[in-house]
């Protein structure tokens, strides 16, 4: 294990009876990094993030954290921080004595908790508040609460288990920048699990990609979003074109949905070929002269969303829809096209990628 890695998951298996929920995973985090574990239910990330916990026993493979192996090793004995998505406070205590309560139970002295429950408090903003109970607390407050609570320990990695599921979309996306602030200030090696895409993206250093019990793929979240391996991976995080079809001429072009698609890199000839083009690198409009692809359509569906608009637009006779993103929009939010309209749309070579079929 390198130096600089702090948790490592040795080909980690874990069955249950006949069904195998996570596939000899392999996985190293480094010092100080965030990590996403991003996927669907049923994916496999919560049975990983449980057996580094170490609520799960896996039916083969090694947990190590750093060089120690705790595979088997109960949670009291691993020095991790936890954060659950229902924060698990003790409703009838205050702030202070939950955060105060790992410190308790580990024998410090008073003074000792007093100075610790301060520290806490001054970290993640709640100064003034440690008399107060949960429940005079806001979502976004109890949050707070519960990342303090496994912090005080220091712990060696902390663990987020869908932490922000519980709250709105505002407070949600505020607390991602919360969090992601305190890791980074403690620098502090952290596993997150999460089914949002958008969070995986704010918050990690690195995402991993889940599905079916294994890493479909890992790396930094610009790598996973423009550079996607799989089809899974460019459907699941954020939305893609998918263009199928069977490597024509030179290799450098296949046929699908009735036109020729140029293809960024060269692939053997007859091989099949799955195209992926993100939305925003796509462009619309009565016309599409200059770019090297381009089909025309039927516009079905505009929506004004703020920052962009998302256009639909329906292709060939099974209707299949393709999706363009555009910044650019009328005055006062008004669309540039409405639907109802035939119109065109096209992207460059160079922002299309080839992926892999799952």
């Amino acid at each position: 294990m390198s130096a600089s890695t702090a948790l490592r998951l040795d080909r980690v298996r874990k069955d249950y009876g006949s069904t195998t929920a996570v596939q000899e995973l392999n996985l190293e985090v480094a010092a100080g990094t965030l990590v996403a574990l991003l996927g669907p239910s049923g994916c496999g990330k919560t049975t990983t993030l449980r057996m580094v916990a170490g609520f799960e026993t896996p039916t083969s493979g090694r947990v190590l954290i750093g060089d120690q192996d705790v595979t088997p090793l109960p949670p009291n004995r691993r020095n991790l921080g936890m954060v659950f998505q229902n924060y698990s406070l003790f409703p009838h205590r205050t702030v202070a004595e939950n955060i105060a309560f790992g410190l308790r139970m580990a024998g410090r002295s008073r003074a000792e908790q007093e100075v610790a429950v301060t520290r806490m408090l001054d970290l993640v903003r709640l100064e003034g508040r440690g008399d107060m109970y949960p429940r005079q607390l806001s979502g976004g407050q109890q949050q707070r609460v519960a990342l303090a609570r496994s912090l005080v320990l220091n712990p060696r990695v902390l663990l987020l288990d869908e932490p922000l599921g519980a709250l709105d979309k505002a407070l949600r996306e505020s607390m991602q920048f919360e969090i992601r602030e305190t890791q980074q200030r403690l620098g502090i090696t952290t596993l997150l699990v999460t089914h949002d895409q958008e969070e995986a993206m704010t918050m990690s250093d690195q995402i991993a990609v889940m599905n079916g019990g294994r890493v479909l793929q890992l790396g930094a979240p610009t790598e996973i979003y423009d550079r996607p391996k799989t089809r899974f991976v460019a459907e699941f995080l954020g939305t893609s074109n998918i263009f199928t079809g069977r490597a024509e001429s030179t290799g450098r072009e296949i046929i699908a949905d009735g036109m020729v698609i140029t293809l960024p890199e060269t692939v053997p000839v007859g091989s099949e070929v799955c195209l992926s083009i993100r939305p925003e690198r796509v462009r619309i409009g009565p016309e599409a002269d200059g770019l090297a692809n381009r089909i025309q359509g039927h516009l079905s569906g505009a929506v004004f969303r703020g920052a962009y608009a998302a256009y639909h637009l329906d292709i060939g006779p099974d209707r299949r829809q393709l999706f363009a993103y555009q910044q650019s929009h009328g005055p006062h939010g008004t669309l540039r096209y409405g639907a109802g309209v035939d119109c065109w749309l096209g992207w460059a070579t160079e922002d299309s990628v080839i992926v892999t079929v799952d």
